[in-house]
């Protein structure tokens, strides 16, 4: 199992990890509750580790040497990983859940527990307002974005989606997620039709953005992330959810500790990995 895994990085987070992201050279960033951003090269040996004042819920990268931060205590920071100088970007009235680099629109995109999903220019001086500031109808939970649009999964089993052309103008009617319980995770799969919801009740619905009620027919949902114990089926959470590009399958990582690859096209597990 270990060597499925692949090789444990040297000095790894302190506490609970909130985000793993892989840069195009690829270089891994991580984000935690200890209040550290790390940055680790393809061997798993440590770059940079630069402190915060807070805790941090989420993290993407801009390129191989600039990162954005959320933090618990509603700060967004930009951080050179290189020369370890860390940049006031904005602020959100909590604790800041998500963060997306668009590298189209050359913004970041942050949502929050105060129900706003906000758009930053990085090159504008610190403290600078938002470029743009949309209410959403809950707590911001997750936050996905393609080349072409950008889903919002929030408190309530609400589902924003928004055109990168249009980023203040819903681009359909606010969607509620299929599952029934709260929304974990949503991932956008880029160059596809659909993305993907994961719950707290270990379920995972393959959604589609096309709302018209003939595409609305290919969605479904499974199981995931169970196990039996003592006769009893328990339940882990779906914790994240992310899309191989190049294959088309998608991996999920739930609470019970396992990592899932999947073949969504014909609705099949791949195998599954022990973390």
């Amino acid at each position: 199992m270990a060597s499925q895994l692949g090789t444990p990085v040297a000095q790894p987070p302190t506490d609970g990890i909130t985000r793993v992201r892989w840069s195009r050279a690829e270089r891994l960033l991580t984000t935690s509750w200890d209040q550290t951003v790390r940055m680790y090269d393809r061997t798993g040996t440590p770059q940079s580790a630069i402190k915060l004042e807070a805790p941090l819920l989420d993290g993407c990268l801009q390129d191989d040497t600039t990162a954005f931060v959320g933090q618990l205590d509603g700060g967004v920071s930009r951080i050179d990983l290189n020369t370890r100088q860390v940049v006031h970007t904005g602020s959100h009235s909590d604790g800041v859940k998500c963060t997306e680099w668009l590298e189209t629109k050359g913004l970041l995109a942050t949502a929050s527990w105060d129900c706003s999903l906000c758009y930053w220019d990085p090159r504008a001086s610190a403290h600078s307002p938002a470029v743009l500031r949309v209410m959403l109808p809950g707590k911001a939970y997750s936050l996905t974005a393609t080349n072409t649009h950008i889903i919002a999964a929030t408190s309530g089993r609400h589902v924003h989606i928004y055109n990168l052309n249009r980023l203040d103008v819903l681009e359909q009617p606010p969607r509620e997620s299929s599952l029934k319980y709260q929304t974990r995770c949503v991932a956008a799969f880029s160059g596809s039709p659909n993305f993907a919801l994961g719950s707290v009740e270990g379920r995972v619905a393959m959604e589609v953005l096309d709302p018209s009620p003939a595409a609305q027919e290919r969605k479904f949902a499974f199981k995931c992330h169970r196990r039996t114990e003592e006769g009893v089926d328990v339940v882990f959470p779906v914790n994240a959810i992310a899309h191989h590009p190049g294959y088309g399958t998608f991996a999920t990582g739930g609470g019970d500790g396992v990592a899932n690859i999947w073949d969504g096209n014909n609705k099949k597990r791949l195998f599954q990995v022990l973390c």
